[in-house]
């Protein structure tokens, strides 16, 4: 850090500008337990959001200002420390919205793709900030993509989505030109982070330890881990594949039927398809919860995610019928057991390899956090967030409902499967699917042995 810098930072703690504040749990993550570096660029998450109605440069500049006010996340960053980096919140911060004409070749989909990735991939100023990023793309008069990516520190998949609510709020003010700004949070990020940290005592830290030791005993790799350039890599490869609304319909059908959640049902057959891939009986996957039970806490933008393994013992003498219902059983238990996750790899005494999660390889998610699509007086809003993959695990399958049907995407780190495995792992995942609806009391055994 340059010395004009730290001048510039100690005359804003002095002055009350800015406030030091400890990390939160799931920020000490991303700075203990992740595989990367906490300022790579796998930890951005990422967002398109398509725009219809007029709008002009001024008036979006001026809601995302409002949003700034109204969510400190947007006015943090971190400075470095001897044992950890602190948050620095600032109490004010001017934000810059950038504005981009398209020309009529920059309108196809793959050249908006080509510029998203672009603003994805800039790094962040970890201590200047700001940490997110917004520039709107204009298409027309009225057709304009907004392209967001928010650093994971300050960040997860249900900040995009109070993000979206709040822009749209705040631009509605500019637009009848209500003054003030929006209403203050019911909690704010560095209050969430703080009653966090009081409720996290060192007793119960160590009674949830217990579990997990014990719901952990000899876990075994999947596979071997990744050496070489690849294993520093944050980047990850994408696939986005459909499960058609038939299946999706019979999918719910078939939890209904077991008392078992959607979740559970997606996870129960998961678990076989990865058994069946890989052949071991032993799966383990992390989850990531999102951890807003309270509802101070739903309008808050900041990184409150958890992350939950899972562990599922593949019985070939059992129905799926039955497994269901026992990893839905296991699922309610790990989840009441769910603790911050830098905590579980200390209480585990793990130490995360250079670009490997030192738990798990395999990530598994069904993406039901809010992502508002908004329609009012001539303007919409619509979300729809990218699957990037921050980077603590091998391979990776998010599952999003879209109406009836599911979208089913898949990352992976480069060089560890090609496109054609991951192919194969789909229709064999929408094969085991579909198979356990159409035949709920089929044996295991008999789903390692079916053909697609």
């Amino acid at each position: 850090m340059s010395q004009d810098t730290r001048s510039r930072l100690k005359q804003w703690l002095e002055s009350g500008e800015a406030r030091l504040q400890p990390l939160t749990f799931p920020q000490q993550e991303l700075w203990q337990a992740s595989p990367v570096p906490a300022g790579d660029v796998a930890n951005h998450i990422c967002a398109l959001i398509n725009v219809r109605g007029p709008i002009t440069p001024q008036g979006c500049e001026a809601a995302v200002q409002k949003v700034s006010e109204r969510q400190e996340v947007f006015r943090l960053s971190f400075l470095p420390g001897k044992e950890q980096p602190m948050q620095l919140i600032r109490r004010s911060s001017r934000q810059i919205l950038q504005f981009r004409e398209l020309s009529p070749e920059q309108q196809e989909p793959e050249a908006v793709e080509e510029l998203a990735q672009e603003i994805f991939r800039k790094p962040f100023n970890m201590v200047g900030g700001p940490l997110f990023r917004t520039e709107v793309l204009r298409r027309s008069a009225d057709d304009h993509v907004l392209v967001v990516a928010i650093h994971h520190a300050i960040a997860d998949g249900w900040t995009v989505g109070v993000f979206v609510q709040d822009l749209f709020a705040a631009y509605m003010q500019e637009l009848r030109g209500i003054p003030g700004g929006l209403p203050p949070v019911p909690l704010s990020y560095s209050d969430w982070g703080a009653a966090e940290r009081a409720y996290w005592q060192p007793a119960l830290l160590g009674e949830r330890s217990i579990f997990w030791k014990e719901r952990l005993a000899n876990i075994t790799p999947l596979w071997s881990p990744p050496t070489g350039p690849a294993a520093l890599s944050g980047e990850r490869r994408r696939w986005v594949f459909s499960a058609p609304a038939d299946v999706g319909r019979a999918v719910r059908e078939l939890a209904k039927r077991n008392g078992a959640t959607l979740f559970s049902t997606l996870l129960a057959a998961f678990q076989v398809t990865l058994s069946k891939w890989t052949g071991k009986d032993d799966i383990l996957v992390g989850t990531p919860v999102a951890n807003r039970n309270k509802q101070a806490v739903r309008e808050t933008m900041g990184y409150c995610a958890g992350i939950v393994p899972l562990r599922g013992h593949i019985d070939r003498d059992r129905t799926f019928s039955e497994r269901l219902r026992k990893v839905h059983e296991d699922t309610v238990d790990s989840f009441a057991n769910a603790m911050p996750f830098s905590e579980l790899v200390k209480g585990l005494g793990m130490t995360p390899a250079p670009g490997c999660n030192p738990i798990f390889q395999v990530r598994f998610a069904l993406q039901n956090h809010p992502v508002p699509d908004i329609s009012v007086n001539g303007m919409s809003l619509q979300l729809r967030m990218r699957s990037t993959g921050t980077p603590r695990f091998d391979l990776a399958c998010e599952v999003t409902e879209e109406g009836d049907a599911f979208e089913v995407v898949w990352l992976c780190r480069p060089g560890m499967f090609s496109g054609e495995d991951i192919h194969h792992l789909h229709r064999m995942y929408l094969g085991v699917l579909t198979n356990v609806c159409s035949s709920p009391e089929i044996l295991t055994a008999a789903l390692m042995t079916t053909t697609l």
